[in-house]
């Protein structure tokens, strides 16, 4: 813990590195690693003669397991948080599980993706089943769940929607929604951003790892390449790179993974939740409170049980939002 922390009072877990070698991720399109270090947060007083509720962390877009844990200035790291919370009574003792997922693109949207790798499917069928088999925890799926913020909480309700059967809860924090609203306004500063590459992915992502100093500019079109590869079946961005023309048929294949538009299909698995969260500050930069206000009211109209709440605050540093989602979890878990 950090000399500055205030939690030092509060009994602390420890955090254990599970190693895995996905035969899903091996050879995949990115050449990415498919040996990874999963960090996972083990309680105080951790027994392996008890059980424990378990939780997956999917770190957001340019974050990866391994950062979620790690120290931070002038907050808490997510380990302190849950020594605080669970050292305050506010939430039970729980092992937190924190994927590691980064790519070559700058992050993840957890999906199956021809263009990026399976990482859904490591996840559900690799992944949870070695967590289960070296930890002590519950391993009925009422006992799981999963959250995340911005790209990780569009793959909490995503992983709800399309793994029924899998999770007892979610929480989805200003998850990636509206994809209208939240995607197309940037896509001619994409365009003006890989113009200075003549268009030429590969030329770009080889350069922005090269970098000396990576910029914003640079990230945001990263990002689109990364949504780019896991929306559609390779990594073509869905507009004309030189007159910035919407290509209406890759445009279309985007708007099927907005989660606005996944909720009919979907009824069956969302209502298979025993607990469904959901938040987004109405001043998130991004515009995603109208996607994730366009997500509640479709949820409503299904009578999809949900808790949906909005906040004075942006799309950056929200984890104080995690002493709501994560006592809610518990609950719904325990």
């Amino acid at each position: 813990m950090s000399i500055y922390n205030q939690n030092d009072s509060f009994p602390a877990g420890r955090i254990e590195h599970l190693s895995i070698n996905s035969k899903l991720l091996k050879d995949n399109p990115l050449n990415d690693p498919h040996l990874r270090q999963v960090p996972v947060y083990l309680p105080f007083g951790y027994d392996k003669a008890q059980s424990y509720p378990v939780m997956y962390y999917l770190a957001a877009y340019t974050n990866s397991g391994e950062g979620v844990v790690q120290w931070r200035a002038f907050g808490e790291s997510i380990p302190e948080r849950l020594d605080r919370l669970i050292g305050d009574g506010k939430m039970g003792p729980t092992v937190v599980v924190f994927p590691e997922c980064f790519t070559r693109l700058g992050g993840n949207q957890y999906l199956d993706a021809p263009a990026m790798g399976q990482y859904a499917s490591y996840i559900h069928d690799e992944l949870i089943p070695l967590v289960e088999q070296k930890f002590a925890t519950k391993t009925a799926a009422k006992h799981r769940a999963v959250l995340g913020k911005s790209s990780g909480g569009f793959a909490a309700i995503r992983f709800a929607m399309d793994f029924p059967g899998h999770w007892g809860a979610i929480a989805n924090h200003s998850g990636d929604a509206g994809f209208d609203l939240l995607y197309r306004r940037d896509f001619p500063a994409v365009a003006d951003i890989l113009a200075q590459f003549n268009g030429d992915t590969e030329k770009f992502i080889k350069r922005f790892w090269q970098a000396k100093k990576v910029m914003g500019s640079h990230i945001l079109a990263m990002m689109h390449l990364c949504m780019a590869a896991t929306y559609d079946n390779e990594m073509v961005l869905p507009f004309n790179l030189e007159t910035c023309e919407l290509d209406q048929v890759r445009w279309q294949k985007w708007l099927l993974h907005d989660p606005v538009n996944r909720v009919g299909q979907s009824i069956d698995a969302l209502q298979q939740l025993n607990g469904l969260y959901m938040d987004c500050g109405f001043r998130d930069q991004y515009f995603i409170h109208y996607g994730m206000r366009q997500l509640s009211k479709k949820l409503e109209k299904a009578q999809i049980e949900h808790t949906y709440n909005e906040f004075n605050g942006t799309h950056s540093g929200i984890d104080y939002r995690l002493d709501e989602s994560l006592p809610y979890l518990y609950e719904k878990i325990k």
